[in-house]
C-alpha cells in the first residue's frame, strides 16, 4: 500500500491511524438504531485491491499495489471508487462480503472530482445502494462511515464541517465533507446518511476537519495537533452530487466531455500565505519549462496569488488545457518569469502510456 503524504490531505497509510484516540470513542451502527437496512447498505461496499505497471504515470507517487474499497451501485455491475486507487492499474480485484475474489476493469476516471467508476466483470449478488445527496448534510449531522467488512469495521460519525478542499496536486473541490472521528480504511469507503443512501466516497485523513480548527493548524501545526487530537483528525469525503453531471459520460467514453482544464504537472504548497512548488513531475509541463522545487509562486499572468484557491480558479479561468501561462515566482532572491505552455491531464497520462 502507497505512503502519501499532501500539504491538506493524506492518502492511503493502511491502519496507523487506529491508534488515534477519537477512533477509540467511536461506535459501531447497529440495526435496531436506523429506520433503513444496515446490512443491505453495508453489503453494498467491497473490497478492493489494485495493480499497477512499475512504468505506470502514477506509480512512483501513489504506488504500484493499493487498497481500499468500492460501492456498487447499479444493477449491472458498476462501483464508485476514489479514482487514486485505480488510476493506471492493469489489475483490479474486488471481493464482496461471502464472495470469491472476482476481477474488474477500470471503465472512467475523472481527476477533477477524485472519483472513478469499475465494472465488475462477474455477477455480484449484493445489492446496489441507492445514491442520495450531499445537499442537506450539514455540520453536526451523523452519518456512517462504512468501508468493506460490515458494521463491525463501520463507524458512528459526524459531519465536522462543509468548504472547499485544495489539493497540492492541482486538486480542489467545491463543499466538500468533513467527517470526525477519523476512520483508518477510509480509502473509496462509503458515506451513508440517515437514510441508507450514498452521499460521499471516501477521499483522505485531514488533520483540521473542524472548521474552527484550520487557523489554529496554520499557525502552529505540532503544538496545536498535540493539543487537539480529538478536534483535528478526520477524513474528507467527495460529495455524491459531483458524481450525477459526468456519470454517463464516465461510463459511455472513459471521461467528462467538454474543455479540458489546463494543467501544468506540479506540486504547490500552501504555508502562511506563500506558494511553494514541492515537485514537478517528470516531463509535464512544469518540468519542461524548467520550474524547479523551491519557487515560490508570487504571481499567474502578472495577478498576484496566495492561496491554492487563488492560484487554480485563476489558472483554469485563463482557458483551455493548452493555454501558455505565465507564472511569476522568486527563486534565489531574484524575481523571474517563466511560461508555461499547459496540457490536458489526461493527455499527459495518455502520452505515458505509449511509452
Amino acid at each position: 500500500m502507497s505512503n502519501i503524504k499532501r500539504t491538506n490531505g493524506h492518502r492511503p497509510t493502511g491502519l496507523l491511524h487506529l491508534l488515534d484516540p477519537s477512533l477509540k470513542l467511536a461506535s459501531h451502527p447497529k440495526q435496531e438504531d436506523l429506520d433503513f437496512n444496515l446490512y443491505d447498505a453495508l453489503d453494498a461496499v467491497v473490497h478492493l485491491t489494485a495493480e499497477i505497471p512499475d512504468d505506470a504515470f502514477s506509480a512512483q507517487t501513489l504506488g504500484k499495489e493499493r487498497e481500499g474499497n468500492a460501492v456498487l451501485i447499479s444493477e449491472d455491475g458498476l462501483l464508485l471508487t476514489i479514482g487514486y486507487l485505480v488510476v493506471d492499474a492493469h489489475s483490479i480485484i474486488i471481493r464482496a462480503h461471502g464472495e470469491k475474489p472476482i476481477a474488474a476493469e477500470l471503465i472512467g476516471y475523472n481527476h477533477e472530482t477524485g472519483m472513478a467508476i469499475i465494472h465488475a466483470l462477474e455477477k455480484l449478488s449484493i445489492k446496489p445502494i441507492e445514491l442520495g445527496s450531499s445537499e442537506d448534510l450539514e455540520e453536526d449531522m451523523s452519518v456512517i462511515i462504512a468501508p468493506y467488512g460490515g458494521e463491525h469495521h463501520s463507524i458512528n460519525a459526524t459531519v465536522a464541517s462543509r468548504r472547499e478542499f485544495t489539493g497540492s496536486w492541482e486538486y480542489m473541490i467545491d463543499n466538500a465533507i468533513f467527517t470526525v472521528p477519523i476512520h483508518p480504511n477510509w480509502s473509496g469507503a462509503a458515506l451513508i446518511n440517515n437514510e441508507g443512501k450514498l452521499c460521499g466516497i471516501g477521499s483522505l485523513w485531514v488533520n483540521d476537519a473542524k472548521k474552527s480548527d484550520i487557523n489554529q493548524l496554520q499557525d502552529n501545526a505540532d503544538e496545536f495537533l498535540k493539543d487537539n487530537p480529538k478536534n483535528s483528525s478526520g477524513n474528507m469525503f467527495v460529495p455524491i452530487d459531483l458524481l450525477e453531471p459526468i456519470y454517463d459520460d464516465l461510463v459511455s467514453f472513459g471521461v467528462a466531455s467538454g474543455e479540458q482544464r489546463p494543467w501544468l504537472g506540479m506540486y504547490t504548497s500552501e504555508i502562511k500565505n506563500q506558494l511553494f512548488v514541492s515537485g514537478v513531475i517528470p516531463g509535464a509541463p512544469a518540468d519542461l519549462a524548467e520550474i524547479e522545487p523551491g519557487d515560490i509562486v508570487v504571481a499567474i499572468n502578472g495577478h498576484k496569488v496566495t492561496t491554492l484557491s487563488d492560484m487554480y480558479k485563476l489558472i483554469w479561468s485563463l482557458g483551455a488545457a493548452g493555454i501558455k501561462i505565465m507564472l511569476n515566482l522568486y527563486r534565489d532572491s531574484d524575481d523571474i518569469d517563466i511560461m508555461v505552455k499547459s496540457d490536458s491531464r489526461y493527455n499527459f497520462m495518455e502520452k505515458r502510456k505509449k511509452h
